[in-house]
């Protein structure tokens, strides 16, 4: 008896001294939890290792990590440099440019309005945008969101482009008298510029300005206090600064200036990985949309001749070779490259930035260490 007391005394101290006061405080007494807190530890050192030979290879000063499990975040960490110059370090508060991970948050901005009986998934978009010039054939905002409307991606260098834009519609002059590049609903055609019109339409069927309604309907709701629309003229507190390697045998050097006011919607957003998770996190919880909604979000689009996609309206979606669900987006930035993950059955969520573009580390490796 007294050597049982003995061994379950250790196991306590043990699990104290780990995971400290506040985070016991959470736990359930039992030893299986505390066998989980262990496990999720040696994911985490693991998960560092992997995200930092990564970095090297690549050339990447900084980083940030956040890990979310049934809504509880087990793992927030910087690491490496957010400004090389004056030796700042990464912190969980550094924002970092979000790329087409900006694409999810227009798509729920969308489905929001959805819900309010204010948008038509599959009405033309001159209801919304009546400029817009008629491509012969409607174009839908369901088509928009999952990337079937045929309209172009980037060209040249448009990627870099350091022309500030004062509204949404403005940069549709960029592309909109364009040729499209296939009947909409034939093909699955990648468009950051798609985004930008669905902007424009979210703006004409909410009847304030896109940005605006975005902080009302998705940011202020959720929590998501450090995520904002870019401006490059603008003093942003905790901004990290961005980086490029032109190849792997040259050194990283500041990426080239450009101002993303011409692609808010699809790759214009600054934010940190808590702000991402706690995105994640309220997909999962229904916090701003309907479970329903949110399942239209995460289903496969198909083609006009019945092929699907793999990506539905702002989000891709994919199973993995053991039959996990997963949906998720990718973004790459001028100095910045991004991902967010959220398996839904798990409820798991996973949101990694890096200040700098090229290679991304391989993000889904440190994910599964945390699939058990």
């Amino acid at each position: 008896m007294k050597s049982r007391m003995s061994i379950r005394l250790l196991q306590i101290l043990t699990a104290i001294v780990l995971v400290g006061p506040s985070a016991w405080s959470q736990a359930a007494p039992a030893a299986a939890p505390a066998r989980a807190v262990l496990s999720d530890r040696a994911a985490i050192d693991s998960g560092r290792q992997i995200l930092l030979a990564g970095m090297r290879r690549s050339g990447i000063p900084g980083a940030s990590v956040t890990v979310l499990r049934n809504g509880r975040e087990i793992w927030t960490e910087g690491l490496g440099i957010a400004d090389i110059e004056n030796r700042v370090a990464v912190t969980p508060l550094t924002k970092f440019r979000i790329g087409s991970v900006s694409k999810p948050i227009t798509a729920v901005a969308m489905a929001a309005l959805v819900e309010d009986g204010k948008l038509d998934l599959d009405a033309p978009i001159q209801r919304y945008v009546p400029g817009y010039p008629d491509k012969g054939t409607p174009i839908t905002a369901r088509e928009l969101a999952g990337h079937l409307a045929g309209i172009r991606h980037y060209r040249g260098d448009e990627f870099l482009s350091n022309r500030h834009y004062a509204n949404v519609t403005e940069p549709l002059a960029i592309f909109a008298n364009d040729t499209l590049l296939s009947r909409p609903g034939e093909k699955y055609n990648y468009s950051t510029y798609g985004f930008v019109v669905l902007s424009a339409v979210i703006e004409g069927a909410a009847g304030e300005p896109f940005l605006k309604f975005v902080q009302r309907r998705v940011f202020d709701p959720i929590g998501m206090r450090n995520t904002t629309a870019e401006y490059p003229d603008s003093i942003i507190s905790n901004r990290a600064h961005f980086y490029t390697r032109h190849d792997s045998a040259s050194a990283t050097v500041n990426a080239p200036c450009v101002d993303n006011s011409n692609k808010w919607a699809g790759g214009g957003f600054i934010s940190t990985t808590q702000d991402l998770a706690r995105f994640g996190q309220a997909m999962l919880d229904q916090k701003v949309l309907k479970a329903s909604t949110i399942e239209s979000l995460w289903t496969s689009q198909r083609t006009a001749a019945g092929k699907p996609t793999g990506y539905g309206m702002g989000w891709s979606v994919n199973t993995d070779s053991t039959g996990r669900r997963s949906v998720s987006h990718s973004g790459g930035s001028v100095g910045g490259t991004a991902m967010l993950i959220v398996y839904p059955k798990e409820r798991m969520v996973f949101a990694f930035l890096f200040n700098a573009d090229g290679r991304q580390p391989p993000v889904q490796r440190v994910a599964n260490l945390f699939l058990r």
